[in-house]
């Protein structure tokens, strides 16, 4: 018994060995992003081209509000009369001082008063909407980056695990070959002990899979090569505490700073300030001329010009108003409707994240110790002969059952954290 005594304190050595080392840094990865989600954000917000894109959106909206004010361009008009010179029996000309006279005519646009400064309350909503956009950009981008790197430490832990569990059926292979040569066990534990390995071997090649196509997702969000290489994920975010996680906390919150309701209350501004501004159509606008009239080398005249245009085209101002009555109704039903549906979104995250916080610590706190103990016993009534191998397989899985579990209610929790703050468009 001695031997065997000596190969279940090298197991357990060894085991304490891989769950220290799971802990212990990697210095290979220094330099390299990807072993916290904060640093990814950064690279994220420099690089990321839809961002950038909805930023040049945004300038461009913001600069529309200068100009959308602005008064029309004047109106410059030459009026050359008589230029056959007929009545002094003269010939064609198309020069100024040698017609029978010219007049030339400045004319100034003006809108009717309101007019204008409704046209940049529109162009303030738009810029305003354009703002939301961006702010909703960067809410989507950084709850995929959250969301990839959550991912990421999942599949990169789980191999982890994955090694160990496979170092850890190696030794249970020894310990049964041993047993067989010496003729306490039966061939076919030696089989199981192989057939656990093999199974570890084509979990581990799912995982690599896994693993790479993860990377690659967070290197497409970070504008790098889809095989540039990142840091091993070491540390999750912490996650908020229960008061953070309030009803009433997190309702003004979101009213305050959704970037989806921020973007339809914009564009609810601009539908109703679009309304206004049809209904000042039913005024005319005023245009203003001055005409100095050129008889040969001196100014002869002076002429003052008002125009107006006539807006008699009732039925089509009307269908024009009802349009525009039609679109700030369907603005403040689709506010409505974003609203309702993003409270009961961050209700259904909230509810969601503290279950996986609640199995995560059940399972830290009561079933992972429990699967080792249980492994523990196993493994020393193998060693007597008590309990056959089966059952120290079956003990092994758990704990692997228990760890993968632990591993995966921690990434549902960070996935939901990011949706909470995606919805709320800040950082908890």
């Amino acid at each position: 018994m001695d031997i065997f005594s000596r190969r279940l304190s090298a197991l357990c050595l060894l085991l304490a060995t891989a769950l220290a080392s799971a802990q212990a840094p990697d210095i290979r990865s220094a330099g390299l992003p990807g072993s916290r989600v904060d640093e990814l954000l950064v690279l994220a917000r420099r690089q990321n081209a839809d961002l950038a894109a909805s930023g040049f959106e945004l300038e461009a909206a913001q600069a529309r509000v200068h100009s959308a004010a602005a008064l029309p361009d004047p109106i410059g008009r030459l009026e050359l009369r008589d230029v056959t010179n007929r009545a002094d029996n003269g010939s064609f000309n198309l020069l100024p001082g040698r017609v029978g006279s010219t007049r030339y005519t400045l004319a100034q646009t003006f809108p009717w008063w309101g007019k204008r400064d409704l046209k940049r309350q529109v162009a303030e909503a738009d810029a305003a909407q354009a703002e939301a956009r961006r702010a909703s950009a960067w809410s989507e981008l950084a709850a995929k980056v959250k969301t990839g790197f959550a991912q990421y430490y999942l599949a990169g832990h789980s191999l982890q695990l994955n090694g160990e569990l496979l170092r850890l059926a190696e030794t249970l292979e020894r310990l049964a070959q041993a047993r067989y040569a010496g003729g306490l066990a039966a061939q076919q534990d030696v089989i199981r002990a192989q057939v656990e390995k093999s199974n570890l071997r084509g979990e581990r090649l799912r995982l690599e899979s896994e693993s790479r196509q993860t990377a690659a997702r967070l290197n497409g969000l970070l504008r790098r090569p889809p095989t540039a290489p990142l840091a091993e994920a070491r540390v999750l975010r912490p996650l908020p505490s229960a008061e953070q996680l309030a009803d009433g906390a997190l309702s003004a919150r979101l009213l305050a700073a959704n970037p989806q309701l921020a973007a339809q209350e914009a564009q609810l501004l601009a539908a109703e300030t679009s309304g206004e501004l049809v209904r000042k159509n039913r005024y005319p606008d005023v245009t203003i001329g001055v005409s100095p009239i050129q008889v040969g080398s001196r100014v002869a005249e002076w002429e003052l010009m008002f125009e107006v245009n006539i807006p008699l085209a009732r039925e089509s101002r009307r269908a024009q108003e009802s349009e525009a009555l039609a679109l700030a109704a369907a603005a403040r039903a689709r506010k409505e409707a974003v609203a309702n549906q993003v409270a009961a979104d961050l209700a259904e995250n909230v509810a969601a994240l503290e279950a996986a916080r609640r199995l995560e610590q059940l399972i830290a706190s009561a079933l992972l110790p429990q699967a080792e103990i249980a492994f523990k016993a196993a493994l020393a009534g193998y060693e007597t002969g008590r309990l056959d191998f089966a059952t120290l397989l079956e003990t092994q899985r758990q704990i692997r059952q228990a760890r993968l579990d632990r591993l995966r209610a921690q990434t549902e929790a960070q996935i939901r954290l990011a949706e909470i703050e995606r919805l709320l468009g800040e950082d908890l």
